[in-house]
């Protein structure tokens, strides 16, 4: 239902999480975070996840209208424009379409882990700290048929906006464990079946294509810079690599995973 609101103060705490938007923490400590842009927000509004609040222009409003109304809950609407939002957050957007919700509460493994009665595509991430990758390998992996998302303690939280963005909204699609101790999760996986792959560049790792992927798996990805913690690679049962030419000895972790996920995805098909 849609509860037309004036902003009639840009101090109102009700507008605070757009306020705080550049913020790397934005309102995740609060359980809510802000997703952005017509697509990301279309996608949040088929969800069952509580909406609070939209900020968008008549025009979007107009738009969707019918899917807010058939809502249950009652969404404080903000009516403004382009150079209204940019008033209020400090920067500019290219869709005047903002909106304000909670964050789901992580699952449990065991929750994962039941969720389906194919061999589970699990993908795991160690020390991420961009948002923007964590919202890549989150889209490449809801592309290619991720069964949930396991983030370690020390990874970027992929409910950041800016994760949310660049995941075009899949996250919503995905979900998520947060593992207090990613190494321990790992062996749990293990003794439960699940096969965990590092991916990880160096001269003892298999070649991604010389290893069977159609099994149950957990694809472990290590952070920007580092790549996996020695402890994180110790518990993975293979390390698995991407062929590169000479002179280039990794990816972006995005693109890597990119990489990875198809491979898994031919070999599944193919079989």
């Amino acid at each position: 239902m849609v509860r037309l609101r004036a902003i009639e103060d840009l101090n109102d705490p009700a507008l605070l999480p757009y306020r705080q938007m550049r913020q790397m923490t934005d309102a995740h400590g609060q359980g809510l975070f802000v997703a952005e842009g017509h697509k990301v927000v279309t996608r949040l509004l088929d969800t069952s996840l509580k909406i609070h609040s939209l900020l968008l222009s008549q025009e979007w409003l107009d738009r969707l209208r019918p899917v807010i109304e058939a809502r249950e809950e009652t969404i404080d609407t903000f009516l403004t424009t382009r150079d209204g939002i940019k008033s209020l957050t400090g920067f500019g957007c290219f869709q005047a379409i903002k909106a304000l919700a909670s964050t789901p509460q992580p699952c449990s493994l065991e929750d994962i882990l039941q969720s389906t009665d194919h061999p589970l595509f699990l993908v795991a991430l160690d020390g991420l700290t961009s948002a923007d990758n964590v919202g890549s390998v989150v889209r490449n992996a809801v592309g290619f048929g991720a069964d949930g998302l396991i983030v370690g303690p020390n990874c970027c939280p992929p409910y950041l906006r800016r994760a949310v963005h660049t995941s075009m909204g899949t996250i919503f699609q995905l979900p998520v464990h947060k593992a207090r101790n990613l190494e321990s999760t790992l062996r749990q996986l293990q003794q439960l079946g699940v096969r965990t792959i590092a991916a990880h560049p160096h001269a003892r790792a298999c070649l991604i294509d010389e290893v069977p992927l159609n099994e149950s798996v957990c694809v472990v990805m290590g952070s920007e810079g580092e790549g996996l913690a020695p402890s994180v690679l110790e518990a993975c049962q293979t390390s698995v690599m991407i062929p590169m030419a000479k002179g280039t000895d990794s990816l972006n972790v995005a693109s890597a995973s990119a990489v990875f996920f198809y491979e898994l995805s031919r070999q599944r098909l193919s079989s």
